[in-house]
Order: structure tokens, then sequence, then C-alpha cells
């Protein structure tokens, strides 16, 4: 899945082999209102939307995915209900809030920590903890390979087009299946913002604990959006590559180098992009990893 300032695209590989893809517009609040263009709060509207657009773009993947194919040798559509994708959706932002964000902050509140900063920033490390396991956990899962493997054709397909690279399927291979502006990058930095955003409060009984690690993801994240986009922005300043360094490395865990066909798929949704973005006359700011 490729996105622009004005529009996103999905391509997908159909049980045929063929590369099918869907397109739509972004009707973005930040486009009317200047307010929503604000620092932070753009990166909270931007969270917001890409939930929406990763739903939309997941449940159309679901779709193609499903097809069977009839007696007759033509695909037949095997449509899976709204309200399951809706509900596993809402099941996996539970479960990464309780695992992500509220279970760290209850274990942490096990131990015998009194002192606010020590509490705070044992319950950071526990958070990154969790997410690094995570992760390497489910890298483990063959299952996953694939999924993996798309994630860094999109990393790749990106680096090229910002690179002013031909976009084919050869030449994309050559490049990093790193970027700074992917959302495993985004999910550490959340994650290391919230030990400064929440030592603020200190050690608080369990009930605020959750109720506190919910209510400020979404000023978190803005914070974090903010500065994985100036990253982006400014690649090349050596003090931003330390800082993001790590950020990098956990991409590691979840990229695997795709093949030629899979940066096929990669190309024909960003290809997409680009030309909705110039259709539109819209400038393309970026494209999102």
């Amino acid at each position: 899945m490729m996105r622009g300032p004005g529009n996103w695209a999905v391509a997908v590989r159909t049980p045929k082999g063929d590369i099918a893809q869907v397109s739509k517009t972004i009707d973005s609040p930040m486009a009317r209102h200047r307010v929503w263009r604000l620092p932070i709060i753009r990166g909270v509207i931007a969270l917001g939307e890409s939930l929406a657009i990763g739903f939309r773009a997941l449940s159309i993947s679901a779709q193609y995915a499903a097809q069977e194919e009839g007696a007759d040798g033509e695909e037949v559509e095997t449509e899976i209900p709204r309200s399951v994708i809706i509900v596993g959706f809402v099941f996996a932002i539970g479960f990464a809030l309780a695992l992500f964000k509220v279970g760290p902050a209850l274990i942490t509140g096990l131990l015998p920590v009194e002192n606010g900063t020590y509490f705070v920033l044992l319950e950071g490390l526990i958070r990154v903890s969790i997410l690094v396991g995570y992760l390497a956990l489910i890298s483990l899962l063959p299952d996953l390979k694939r999924v993996f493997q798309y994630h860094a054709a999109e990393h790749k397909a990106i680096n090229a087009f910002e690179a002013g690279e031909e976009l084919e399927p050869e030449v994309v291979q050559r490049y990093s299946l790193i970027h700074p502006r992917c959302g495993t990058a985004f999910l550490l930095w959340v994650m290391v913002i919230a030990i400064f955003v929440y030592a603020a409060f200190g050690r608080l009984p369990w009930y605020w604990l959750i109720v506190t690690r919910i209510v400020f993801l979404p000023i978190i994240a803005g914070i974090a959006y903010e500065l994985i986009r100036f990253a982006g922005k400014h690649s090349d300043s050596r003090v931003l590559k330390v800082l993001l360094a790590p950020g990098l490395w956990l991409q590691r865990l979840t990229t695997r180098e795709p093949s030629l066909d899979q940066i096929e798929v990669s190309i024909r949704a960003l290809r997409e992009v680009l030309s909705l973005e110039s259709k539109s006359g819209d400038s393309l700011v970026e494209v999102m990893a």
C-alpha cells in the first residue's frame, strides 16, 4: 500500500498471479482547515487516517486473498463479511493497547518501585523489551515472512523513487529495505517519547495508570510523527542518524529481502499514487513507507 498527500493505492497479487489495484482519494481535514495542520495535531490526524486507510487496504487484500477458482476455471469471489473484518481490527487495536501500553504499566506497578522517575524509566524499559521480543517472536513465523517481504518491497520502491531512479524491479531491488519513515521506527519512538511524557505523572494508582497510558497516546503519537517527519526531510544529518539508528535497526525484524515479483507489486501501487497525484495537480510532498 502506498499513500500520497491526496490519494492512496493498494496493489495485490491475485491467486491467478495477476496484479490487481484499487485506489482511493483522501478527504483529509488537514486540507480543509489550517488548525489541523499545526504540529502535533497533524500527527494525531495522520495517525487516525493511517489506521483508517490501513483498515481499508487490509479489507481489500483480504477480499482478493479469499477468491476461489470455480469449476470452469474462472475466479469466484468469496465475500468476507465486513463485520468479521471490523471485529478483527478492533481486537487487534485492543490487543496492542493491552500488550504495549497498559500491560507494561501494570507489570511495573507490581514491583516495589516508589520513586516516580525510576518507575517511569523501568516501565519504558519493559515496554521496549516487550516490543522487541514480540517482533523477534513473530519474525520466526513462516506465514509472516511474506508479509515482511512486501514490507521491504515498499521501502525499496520508495527509496528508489526518492533517489530519482527508474521504477523497474531490477533497479529497485538494489535499494535498501530500510526507510526512516517506517511504522516500525515510529512505534519505537512512541515508546521512547512516552517515557518523558509519563515522567510528569510519576507513579499513579493502577486505574490512573490505565487511563493516562490510553488518553495520552494520541499526543505521544503526534510528537513521534513530527520527529519521523523531520528526520525524513533531513536524512543526511549525522545527529539524526544517530538518534534514529535504533528504529532503523528494529526494521531488520520486520523486513525480509523481497523477490522481483513482490517488488513489482509495490511499484504498481507507487506508480498509481504518482499518477493520481499528478492528475489532481497536487505536489507530491512525500510517499509514506
